[in-house]
């Protein structure tokens, strides 16, 4: 059991409007939606699921704004929008969750081994993919599916030589786009994984293991950068670049889940604690978690949805232990 108190309710509220009040892309609605849904606020899973549903694009991809060509990132929704089918039974939200599932499966564009790119005009594999597909495939019984892309995301960007994810891979020039290792998008690998071993069946117990092998790994690398204030910088193992909270909040949820899930001990509490209070900390008057990697540009601290977002999945996690 953590040993941080509660925080007070009116502090989660504050973090849900705040987050509520946000402009949202695909994978900002995606993460939003599953932060309610691991509260339990289905109201507000179904309502984020309804208008996911309203801006289907004809390809099947759900919560269109602006048309970004992103290929991954709207699959983040599915697993809410599976949950809100199942709630209420509608059938404009069943039609886009099958037309989603159409589009993960077999529209969206992928290499000849199958691994789904980014986005539809570049070739590339980005480690936010980790955790805008497979948990949705996983969570819809396609397990084979999820554990490909798994698979192909970690042989691209993993770096045995720091234990860290880097950030972009070229499928078609054979060549790192963002060799950086981004805490962000080490924090979205970890807690796709943490989702998907959750929702894999014992009758895959050996490729459960082989994530949680996975996972661990890249958890201990990420773990060796944290900072004496349980933050991380935003490109982990650079000290020059500006200290970024919600890597913390990631780390967090993955450690509570895992704890929860049984495939991590309970001496790693403690760190996940920290890293909770230090993020506690950054949340300011209006419930804003303050020194994310900022939207919309991703190169300076401040705000951003998914920063929100995991404040409340951190929460909900450690509620659950």
């Amino acid at each position: 059991m953590p040993d941080l108190p509660n925080i007070p309710k009116e502090v989660i509220e504050k973090v849900q409007m705040s987050l509520l009040a946000m402009q949202r892309y695909s994978w900002e609605q995606g993460v939003t939606a599953q932060a309610f849904l691991e509260q339990g606020n289905m109201p507000l899973v179904i309502a984020l699921s309804r208008e996911a549903a309203n801006r289907a694009l004809p390809d099947g991809r759900v919560a269109d704004i602006g048309h970004s060509g992103a290929v991954t990132d709207p699959c983040s929704v599915g697993e809410a929008l599976l949950a809100s089918v199942q709630a209420t039974g509608d059938e404009k939200m069943s039609h886009a969750y099958d037309g989603l599932l159409e589009w993960a499966l077999h529209k969206a564009p992928r290499n000849s081994k199958g691994v789904v790119y980014h986005f539809e005009s570049t070739k590339q594999f980005w480690s936010d993919s980790m955790y805008m597909l497979p948990p949705f495939l996983a969570a819809s019984g396609f397990y084979t599916e999820a554990l490909l892309n798994i698979h192909g995301y970690w042989n691209a960007l993993f770096n045995p030589d720091k234990n860290l994810m880097r950030h972009m891979w070229d499928d078609e020039k054979q060549s790192f786009v963002r060799p950086d290792h981004w805490g962000v998008g080490n924090g979205w690998t970890l807690a796709g994984l943490a989702r998907v071993i959750s929702s894999l069946p014992e009758s895959l117990s050996s490729e459960k293991s082989s994530l949680v092998s996975m996972a661990i790994l890249l958890l201990d690398g990420v773990l060796s950068y944290m900072r004496p204030d349980g933050l991380f910088h935003d490109l982990i193992d650079d000290p020059s670049s500006f200290v970024e909270t919600n890597l913390s909040q990631m780390v967090s949820y993955t450690i509570y889940r895992g704890v929860k899930d049984g495939w991590l001990d309970t001496n790693r509490l403690p760190l996940a604690d920290k890293m909770r209070s230090a993020a506690r900390e950054k949340v300011d008057e209006w419930g804003l978690v303050q020194g994310v990697c900022a939207a919309p540009t991703f190169d300076r601290p401040g705000v951003a949805p998914e920063g929100q977002a995991f404040f409340l999945l951190m929460e909900a996690a450690a509620s659950q232990l």
